[in-house]
């Protein structure tokens, strides 16, 4: 009878320490759960696109917490504490798939308004449209060189390290699409770049696809993307010195090179 005696403790203790994990684990599961509810409910975006997956979470969590504090099982706390999460996991998803929506539509309507301008950007004539507008590029031309007429898109135009034009840009690509299309001979180079800041890599990547966001708008627009070329030069070329950041933000831009009246387009640098 007394050999038993210390095998009885044992389990005892045994017992005692699977419950001691199971409790860790259930208030390990409920911390998590509580902790992006609270992420969730917190967020505007998410209780407006996916409130009732927040009420469910929140009622999830209530039902763990109150089964951790009375008679509830461990494994009852982490079912509802899974529950509670899994609500806060979806919650979050749909939001983030409901801003991508609306992105995307908020990028349509943008690409409508600025078709419904051009249709509406007519003068009294063809003729006297195209000189107006003859008038328009070359005022916002920076210079004339051996590589033909240049226009200089600064750097205002996109947000910093981002390739994706602003709505600022607008004005301007209007005006450069509308002079194509009454200049259908004509064809243009596009030249992004870049300042020294970064590697030599990243900034010629950068400098090629904010080149690519002005081309892609302007055939968004109707201009035919056989009269563009794109080319992307990082931060070679400076047209000033990198060494203040009135220089570098002079070196970051986008350059629209013109062909002549007859299409020929001078080298590539």
């Amino acid at each position: 009878m007394s050999s038993n005696k210390p095998l009885a403790a044992l389990l005892m203790l045994g017992a005692l320490g699977l419950q001691g994990c199971a409790s860790e684990r259930s208030e390990s599961a409920l911390d998590q759960a509580s902790a992006t509810f609270q992420s969730v409910k917190d967020d505007s975006n998410v209780l407006r696109s996916a409130p009732r997956d927040v009420i469910r979470a929140g009622e999830s969590l209530g039902r763990a917490e109150r089964l951790a504090t009375y008679m509830g099982t461990g494994a009852d706390v982490r079912h509802y504490a899974y529950l509670s999460q899994r609500y806060s996991e979806i919650a979050r998803e749909h939001t983030n798939l409901v801003l991508n929506q609306e992105r995307q539509a908020k990028l349509e309507l943008e690409r409508q308004r600025l078709q419904l301008a051009l249709r509406e950007a007519k003068l009294t004539s063809v003729q006297q449209q195209g000189k107006w507008l003859e008038e328009q590029i070359v005022s916002l031309a920076t210079m004339q060189s051996d590589r033909g007429l240049v226009m200089t898109l600064g750097d205002v135009l996109f947000d910093t390290g981002q390739a994706e034009l602003k709505n600022s840009a607008s004005r301007t690509v209007l005006k450069l699409v509308q002079f194509l299309q009454l200049n259908p001979k004509r064809v243009v180079r596009i030249e992004g770049y870049t300042d020294s800041t970064g590697a030599a890599e990243e900034n010629l990547k950068l400098s090629k696809d904010r080149a690519q966001s002005v081309a892609d708008m302007l055939v968004d627009l109707g201009v035919d993307e056989k009269r563009i070329q794109v080319e992307g030069y990082g931060d070679q070329y400076p047209v000033e010195a990198n060494a203040s950041e009135r220089g570098r933000a002079q070196n970051r831009r986008v350059e629209i090179v013109f062909s002549d009246a007859k299409g020929r387009l001078g080298a590539a640098r």
